[in-house]
């Protein structure tokens, strides 16, 4: 099977655990996911003005890319990237006038209507896969290892675009058992992890974020699993400011559920890259003797 990927940017550089053990996942799977040629940034945050046009220009021109292949799905990892499309991609379909402004304005483009569907990769192994395949391939099960959910944002609003029903989390949930874990609902599970607010009022944005992580410490989760690198990095690399400042008490192991999958499979080091992960994600695992073939060296 071959599908239409899209990566965005930051899977190239700060989030190339997201990237790397989804490609390898998904080879192991028997899917190859084809970069789109010639893609450029989605332009991260899909803008709510009605007259600001200009931004969807970024995020339409990659769908040009995967309509130009001959695609009628592209899979993105990324939350925000997958909003940024999906969103863009109802404007085209939906709207005649601002399609043909777009349109008119991307005048080297071919014109665009909306042609190829926007899917999450959540959902791709759902409907594409299937949990069931995921599940007899699984190798290594994280058994033991109890996992909160954690949308965020852009996977659940807005409704139009979510990847399940408004507070759902049947698909993480399922995800998660397909491998193993064990999955640990929590209250927070939809809350904004403080987005870039970490960059205007970060002092914000990291309360935020600690509350996060305690809610879902109390919950009785051992990790929790995300899908976005703006998250990962909100929720896991502010965790020692947290700490040093007693926001929380401990750090809370964070994982991108592409590598929860890489693991279960029973994919190596270079698949999962537990070594972009903070020092306690090793160490839980460690601590199951759990992917001991993928953290084998990691300090």
């Amino acid at each position: 099977m071959k599908v239409a990927y899209y990566p965005g940017c930051t899977l190239k550089t700060k989030a190339k655990n997201l990237e790397d053990a989804a490609l390898a996942s998904m080879k192991a799977l028997g899917v190859e996911l084809e970069e789109l040629n010639r893609w450029n940034c989605c332009g991260a945050v899909h803008s709510l003005a009605d007259d600001d046009l200009i931004h969807h220009v970024a995020p339409v021109r990659d769908l040009v890319r995967a309509m130009e292949q001959g695609s009628d799905k592209v899979v993105t990892l990324c939350s925000m990237c997958y909003n940024s499309l999906a969103r863009a991609n109802l404007i085209m379909r939906d709207d005649e006038v601002k399609r043909k402004t777009i349109n008119d304005f991307m005048d080297e483009e071919e014109d665009y209507h909306g042609e190829v569907e926007v899917v999450h990769f959540l959902n791709f192994l759902r409907d594409e896969v299937g949990f069931d395949t995921i599940r007899a391939k699984v190798k290594y099960p994280l058994n033991g290892l109890k996992v909160a959910t954690y949308y965020g944002c852009t996977l659940a609003r807005p409704r139009n675009v979510a990847i399940e029903p408004p507070g759902g989390t049947r698909l993480m949930t399922d995800f998660l058992d397909a491998v193993g874990a064990t999955p640990v609902k929590f209250a927070d599970a939809f809350t904004c992890c403080g987005s870039y607010q970490i960059i205007a009022n970060p002092e914000n944005a990291v309360n935020v974020a600690a509350g996060i992580l305690d809610c879902a410490a109390k919950a009785g989760a051992e990790a929790l699993v995300l899908s976005c690198p703006l998250c990962e990095f909100n929720l896991a690399k502010k965790q020692g400011d947290m700490i040093q400042s007693g926001k929380i008490s401990k750090g809370l192991p964070i994982f991108y559920f592409t590598q929860l999958l890489a693991a279960a499979l029973g994919l190596g080091k270079e698949a999962c890259r537990f070594d972009l992960n903070d020092k306690c994600s090793v160490e839980i695992l460690k601590s199951k003797n759990l992917a001991m073939e993928a953290v084998a060296g990691i300090a």
